[in-house]
């Protein structure tokens, strides 16, 4: 609510606005404190009076009355009308900050004194706790906190304020706003205002006499049905080392977590990914933790306690009532999909745990592992570690962090780096070809169907692990936290080929289904398919995985409906209907979005197609079948000036809802002929890939034409379902590219390889010269050679038109450790003043074609000295 206030504080609230009439408030507002600067998450449970939701009770003045009043109407209401007894209660004042020129609040002192509290009641604290500011900017000022004492009795608990003591603790602070800062400095604003703020949950354990809050009738409630989900023990109201197993504790997150589910999914805000979303998504997890771990309840619980959530809410938040429903499938999905990720998690945590040796950290590569790719809260891992008494390698993990920040920072350039990683090398590839490990079987990636609801749905695929690829090196294994690329037997994941990315997903091991590889992402290379993983555990050739590719978000059929829908209303060229309305009544119309007191009064109405006077009748449906808005921008006249609209841009921000960016009339009007001309440019491709060139150079062009209008479709404005479409299109085009440039290849490179073998009939070593187009057909036909002739040694040149000789060979296994292809080509390519490299196995490098005949020499001749 203080930001709603903000602009009265300031003065820059709408001279017309209702907000701009306000001076003296009192209110009730629902408040989340779960991230930020006032971040609770981590103390609610440990102890009884801290949460994530709670109902903050306020009053208000702006440029009213001030210290005086405050601090005496608050004295009034506690002690005169709840008659809390006085000797209970405490207050702290401001007591200055010399490094910001702040003298002690003592006008704050006097007032309490003068109202009659002890002088041993009233005590100064420094600015972190008695002077309150938001942020780094905006009004601020010194406060003054009455805190209760539980236990009484005539003690002096003045020692006990502010020292995290559950028996003393703060129920109103009253907030002076005398300050604005800005860059640094404080500024007196020009008029005084008060703010503040009384949390409903502590002065009800008050009024009703409980040592905690969660041990009055707004938790009650939830708590007994949590017994009666769980079957376990009940809630005691146990904290500290004396709640063994931590039961309690589990009882207090679990109930106050869904009271904050409850109200922030009514109001809109859904577990996800990003911003209030990704706090929700933590809470609701920590909640399911709890659930899971400590109380052993089954799946479902939390949603079982939604609708005494509502029962106990329902009269202060009617919304809770009418979406009971949705809160509890929504709940119930995003449990269901932690469930998975925490079983595995856990197993994990206490796999790595046995195997550790004593007295040593959590190693920081599987703890990053579970936090970056099964989405594993730090706070979580921190947590399950605890209870094992165990600490994570928090630097380790920092520096993981760092580079993760410093690769996604380094844009495509650093993501091609790193993509090189994963590219299997010619002497890998060659080394996976002489050992027989067949090229992956991808067929599987178009076992996919559109299911019922219009989502896309992806059959699983099993497969072998043949083979991990690290280090620039073929590996029969990689371990926890290590990063490497999967070869397996057959894929059900698209590898990204002409701009089109690859499939994201996860892969787990066959008989250890808690252990879950997330697939970062998968390219080609050679025939055979590598998924880029980093192991959470040891992962190994002959494994046995299931893969998961996943679902794509909205369908091309759902954008053509949303785009029909605006179109039909432009058709109808609908009257477009406004008008000035007292405030008052606009709250009247159903389906409005929330007015708030931002709002000028009058406001200005904007209806579609109903005229204003309709949708403030009293109980009209009217505004529930159009678009109604308050606005005060300039709205066309008529829904027909609009023309057109086209959805150019579709983004999933979190699981069920995307954001969509719309062009309407010459934009839209543009959008559409791009779409149609760039839909000519892909029709023309096709057809000349179906006349199926037998030239490899005119099907190399062909894929690159693919992969430069791959690029231009997903950059250029145009409407997003028709972009869908041709990217669809275009992805298997580059794929019958690619695949007819290595079969031409293969088939060219065979023809070659025959012509030498009758040339050079059962010779030990073979030197010529042969035209290729490319490096890739000369290493093809060295393969093809010492495929058919396996005691042969290979070496060949090829002169290019550019003045380049390409050069590529291949020693017999029968030759080494003697005779090596990496020192082979490079004394042959230094006498043409090229440079070569290679393995043992298999080199290729290049040089001038004027040291082209010295070269041919060199070659027999160092073959002649190793043979």
């Amino acid at each position: 609510q203080r930001w709603a206030f903000k602009p009265i504080f300031l003065g820059t609230a709408h001279p017309r606005s209702e907000l701009a009439q306000h001076r003296r408030v009192v209110n009730s507002q629902k408040c989340v404190r779960a991230g930020g600067k006032h971040n609770d998450l981590e103390d609610v449970g440990r102890d009884t009076y801290h949460h994530t939701f709670f109902e903050m009770l306020g009053n208000w003045s702006f440029g009213d009355y001030f210290k005086e009043e405050a601090c005496s109407m608050a004295w009034e209401l506690l002690t005169e009308v709840y008659e809390i007894p006085r000797d209970r209660l405490y207050v702290t004042y401001f007591g200055g900050d010399s490094s910001l020129g702040l003298s002690a609040d003592e006008e704050c002192r006097d007032i309490w004194l003068r109202l009659g509290v002890p002088a041993s009641h009233v005590l100064p604290f420094p600015l972190k706790d008695n002077f309150w500011e938001m942020g780094d900017t905006g009004p601020c000022g010194p406060c003054t906190e009455i805190h209760y004492d539980h236990v009484g009795g005539g003690r002096n608990a003045a020692a006990l304020v502010n020292q995290g003591s559950p028996d003393v603790v703060e129920i109103w602070n009253l907030v002076f706003m005398q300050y604005s800062r800005y860059q640094g400095n404080l500024l007196p604003l020009p008029q005084h205002h008060v703010d503040t703020g009384m949390g409903l949950e502590r002065l009800v354990t008050v009024l009703q006499n409980k040592r905690s809050n969660y041990d009055t009738d707004l938790f009650t409630p939830i708590l007994d049905a949590i017994h009666k989900g769980c079957r376990g023990p009940k809630y005691q109201g146990l904290v500290g080392d004396a709640d063994v197993g931590r039961v309690n504790m589990a009882y207090r997150v679990v109930a106050d977590h869904v009271r904050t589910l409850c109200v922030c999914i009514t109001d809109g805000i859904y577990p996800g990914f990003s911003g209030a979303e990704l706090v929700l998504r933590r809470i609701l997890r920590r909640a399911v933790r709890f659930c899971s771990e400590v109380l052993h309840a089954p799946p479902g619980l939390l949603a079982s306690l939604v609708p005494t959530v509502v029962e106990v809410l329902g009269d202060a938040y009617p919304e809770l009532t009418k979406n009971a429903d949705q809160i509890m499938d929504i709940i119930n999905e995003n449990e269901a999909a932690f469930l998975s990720s925490l079983d595995r998690g856990r197993r994990i945590i206490e796999r790595t745990v046995q195997q550790m040796e004593p007295s040593t950290n959590f190693p920081a590569e599987v703890a990053w592992s579970l936090y970056g790719n099964l989405g594993f809260p730090l706070d979580l891992i921190d947590l399950m570690l605890e209870e094992k008494g165990i600490s994570l390698d928090l630097a380790a993990f920092n520096k993981l962090a760092l580079e993760d920040a410093k690769r996604k920072a380094g844009g495509p350039q650093a993501g091609q780096l790193e993509d090189a990683d994963i590219h299997l090398d010619v002497h890998s590839l060659a080394q996976l070809r002489s050992n027989n490990v067949p090229a992956t079987d991808d067929s599987p990636k178009y076992a996919y169907t559109l299911g019922q609801h219009g989502q896309y749905e992806f059959s699983p695929c099993q497969a072998t692990v043949l083979m991990l690829y690290r280090d620039q090196s073929l590996q029969k294994e990689a371990g926890a936290g290590q990063r490497c690329g999967v070869i397996l037997d057959r894929t059900n994941f698209y590898a990204e080929q002409g701009g089109q990315a690859s499939d994201k997903g996860y892969m787990i091991c066959l008989g250890q289904q808690e252990i879950l590889f997330p697939v970062e992402s998968v390219r080609l290379c050679g025939g055979y398919v590598i998924h880029e993983v980093t192991a959470v555990e040891t992962l190994r050739a002959g494994d046995q995985v299931q893969l998961f590719v996943d679902e794509g978000p909205v369908t091309v059929e759902q954008l053509q409906q949303v785009e029909q829908v605006v179109q039909d209303v432009i058709k109808r060229n609908e009257v477009v209907h406004m008008a000035e309305v007292p405030l008052t009544l606009a709250r009247r119309v159903q389906g409005l979005r929330a007015v708030d007191e931002g709002y000028p009064d009058p406001v200005r109405i904007v209806s579609l197609g109903v005229p204003v006077e309709s949708v403030l009748t009293r109980d009209s449906e009217a505004a529930m079948q159009t678009s109604v808005e308050l606005c005060c921008g300039t709205h066309l006249l008529q829904t027909g000036a609009v023309e057109d609209l086209a959805i150019i841009s579709e983004r999933q921000l979190v699981k069920g809802i995307s954001r969509v960016i719309a062009v309407t009339g010459r934009q839209a009007k543009q959008a559409r002929e791009v779409g149609q001309c760039l839909a000519v440019e892909v029709d023309s491709v096709s057809l000349r890939m179906k006349q199926r060139s037998t030239s490899i150079p005119e099907m190399q062009n062909l894929s690159k034409e693919v992969g430069q209008l791959t690029k231009v479709v997903a950059s250029t404005p145009m409407p997003q379902w028709q972009r869908k479409e041709l990217q669809s299109i275009l992805k298997a085009l580059q794929r019958t590219a690619n695949t007819a440039v290595r079969k031409l290849e293969m088939q060219q490179a065979e023809e070659k390889a025959q012509r030498l073998l009758a040339k050079h009939c059962n010779q030990p070593v073979i030197i010529d010269t042969v035209p290729a187009d490319s490096l890739s057909i000369l290493m093809k036909v060295v393969n093809h050679l010492c495929d058919k002739s396996p005691g042969t040694s290979v070496l060949l040149l090829s002169p290019q038109v550019s003045g380049e000789v390409l050069c590529a060979c291949q020693v017999s296994k029968n030759c080494l450790p003697v005779f090596s292809a990496a020192d082979w080509a490079v004394a042959v390519c230094t006498q043409m003043e090229g440079k070569a490299g290679g393995s043992p196995v298999v080199a290729k490098g290049s040089g001038n074609a004027k040291g082209m005949q010295g070269a041919l020499t060199t070659a027999l001749e160092f073959a002649q000295s190793k043979l």
